[in-house]
């Protein structure tokens, strides 16, 4: 599927950027032009493809010749020296092309013509040095990219102004792909394990990270094996063996500290709590359990009313408990206000509380998989800053991923098939927000907004540290790196930085790409969205009109390209995939397709399965064919 692959991608951002592109020009540029009008003092008008320009000529010309031109000023103003001598209409392009070649004193290879050729065609000003380093770029290419694209990737450095680097060039070229990132992702990572050298703790935090791109669930996995290991031991009639073994997990992934016992864990945790208070300020806003917890336990006596109002509102707010764990807490908090208050029952009160919230999220990580509160908190999270109250977001994640990995290595047979039955849980469980999670999970992994971060200051910098593209970057920049480990971390750099390049703006239009590689319960996949919109005057984008290209390749369908149309939200869908009779299943699923763009108030007005065949897939922001021609190529039309 060649075609779909990369061209369009490429075309497209060449298409937008070369619309309404003013032309710029710079010292010792060169550029096929033709004069049309002259003036006094050898001022003449050139016109460069379908602009105009005002410069300066060295020698007089005669009005209506055809020259390829030097820039040799642009200040005060443009003086150009003729290159070639005139070129009549009768001249072919490759008689031009051979005698600017002779002029030059340029190489006469085949990847110098084709630069040539490209630049000539497309009216593009490129200077000597540009066109030789071109050349010998165009001469090294890797394994799978199109020549096309990677003169596609040239005309882009140029007319965006990019540093015209074999760098850049190697991003956009290898930016533009839409599979193979797995299996970079994969070589790269048996190359950290297997080759000798180089600094030993970056490769394995780089190892690290590759795996846990691999696995952009585990947090899911992770939060099962703590409900159970928390629900056995809170449980009075489980066996003490399988007490300690759920202790031991969690003390080895970090979750308990050492010195917990079954009797003591939640003794423990109660003491870290109260270090936590003594550590953060009260905040009049509650969000995790762990931090509306610390603020009751730290409120006086005399001012404990308007805190047991809002512990009220909070529990009644919390959509992640049911509503016998609610009304049990409320009936605790009842209680509680009948006797007088003092600082031995507020302490008892918490207690209380924090142990039925405990056996109640540890209820509902297994029952409510996926799923956030309001605050965009989910049930093991909250769990998590109960347990451990001096934990974060970001270090929670890291601790689920302990738990799973310990629990994997467990020799003990109980902790294996316990680790088979949450992933089996998790499976069964997966739906569009658990995609949304991977996707999120996997994009904030390979650290493709890591500069961004870095500039606006967003976030824990460690945390930011252990993405893909700063460990990645780490490797590169260690002399000690092997050649054979470098060049194939400069490759995933490229896909990386190739992602960030392939996007951007043009006028009120935008463009946007991403790659995932996904793995979902070992089955992979390379996925690239491609997104092209328009902004509004507030700055925000406009959900009413989009053109999104999603290029998929996945282990039972191959090859798939969607092409997603959005009209006044309006959405027309064509899938293109060449597996036989796969219209059956399409009709099966739309019914849940026009379900869901409904609750997203958009409408579906027609689903188009059609064969790759010969055709193209451009992305003008047109419609592809019409429903005659569909008919004709066999496809299958779903109307709503």
């Amino acid at each position: 599927m060649n075609f779909a692959s990369s061209n369009s991608i490429q075309t497209n951002m060449t298409q937008q950027t070369t619309a309404n592109q003013p032309l710029s020009l710079k010292q010792d540029q060169i550029f096929h032009g033709t004069i049309k009008q002259l003036y006094p003092n050898q001022m003449a008008e050139v016109q460069v493809g379908n602009q105009k320009l005002m410069a300066k000529l060295e020698v007089p010309l005669k009005l209506g010749d055809a020259h390829f031109f030097q820039v040799t000023a642009t200040n005060p103003q443009t003086e150009l020296k003729v290159v070639t001598g005139p070129m009549s209409q009768s001249m072919t392009a490759g008689q031009q092309l051979s005698q600017l070649l002779e002029t030059m004193n340029l190489p006469k290879s085949n990847e110098m013509q084709q630069v040539l050729s490209h630049f000539m065609k497309n009216q593009i000003p490129l200077a000597k040095e540009q066109l030789l380093a071109a050349e010998s770029w165009m001469k090294a290419l890797p394994p799978g990219v199109d020549k096309n694209n990677a003169l596609q990737a040239l005309q882009r450095m140029v007319e965006l102004k990019m540093p015209f680097t074999n760098t850049v060039f190697q991003a956009l070229t290898q930016g533009i792909k839409t599979d193979g990132l797995s299996t970079n992702l994969a070589n790269l990572a048996q190359l950290l394990a297997n080759q000798p050298g180089g600094n030993e703790t970056i490769k394995l935090n780089l190892r690290q990270q590759i795996e846990l791109l691999a696995k952009p669930l585990n947090n899911e996995t992770g939060g099962i094996l703590l409900a159970r290991a928390t629900q056995t031991l809170v449980d009075n009639g489980a066996p003490i063996a399988s007490k300690l073994q759920a202790l031991t997990i969690l003390k080895e992934a970090g979750i308990l500290p050492q010195n917990a016992t079954i009797h003591n864990w939640q003794n423990i945790n109660q003491q870290a709590n109260q270090q936590a208070i003594n550590q953060s300020p009260a905040s009049p806003l509650l969000k995790e359990a762990g931090q509306m917890l610390r603020q009751l336990a730290q409120t006086a006596p005399e001012h404990i009313k308007p805190m047991m109002d809002q512990v009220k509102a909070w529990i009644n707010n919390e959509n992640l408990l049911s509503q016998t764990q609610k009304q049990q807490l409320q009936q605790l908090m009842t209680r509680f206000e009948q006797i007088p208050a003092s600082k031995q029952g507020i302490e008892a009160l918490t207690n209380q509380i924090q142990q039925h919230l405990t056996s109640g999220y540890s209820e509902s990580i297994t029952s409510k998989l996926f799923i956030q509160n309001d605050q965009g908190i989910s049930a093991k999270d909250q769990l998590l800053s109960l347990i451990k109250p001096d934990s974060n977001l970001p270090l929670a994640d890291q601790l689920l991923r302990n738990l799973v990995k310990v629990t994997a290595d467990s020799p003990q047979p109980v902790m294996q098939s316990t680790l088979t039955q949450a992933e089996a849980q998790v499976q069964s469980a997966v739906d569009s927000r658990a995609m949304e999670q991977a996707i999120k999970t996997v994009l904030k992994g390979l650290g493709v907004s890591y500069e961004a971060m870095l500039a606006n200051k967003a976030g824990d910098i460690q945390v930011i540290a252990q993405q893909l593209k700063p460990q990645l970057l780490a490797l590169l920049q260690d002399v000690q790196t092997p050649t054979v480990l470098k060049d194939t971390a400069e490759m995933v750099m490229a896909r990386l930085n190739g992602m960030q390049l392939s996007s951007g703006e043009n006028g009120h239009q935008h463009q946007l790409v991403m790659q995932l590689p996904l793995d979902f319960f070992g089955k992979k996949m390379d996925a690239t969205l491609q997104w092209n919109g328009r902004m509004k005057e507030d700055g925000k984008i406009d959900a009413n009109f989009a053109r999104i290209m999603f290029y998929l390749n996945m282990e039972s369908l191959q090859q798939t390209v969607i092409d997603m149309q959005v009209q006044n939200r309006v959405v027309t869908i064509n899938v293109y995939n060449d597996i036989p009779n796969l219209n059956s299943l399409a009709e099966s699923l739309k019914a849940t397709l026009k379900t869901g763009l409904l609750d997203k108030e958009y409408t579906l007005s027609g689903l188009f399965i059609k064969p790759f065949g010969n055709q193209e897939i451009k992305t003008t922001g047109s419609k592809l064919s019409k429903q005659s021609e569909e008919q004709q190529q066999g496809g299958v039309d779903i109307r709503v």
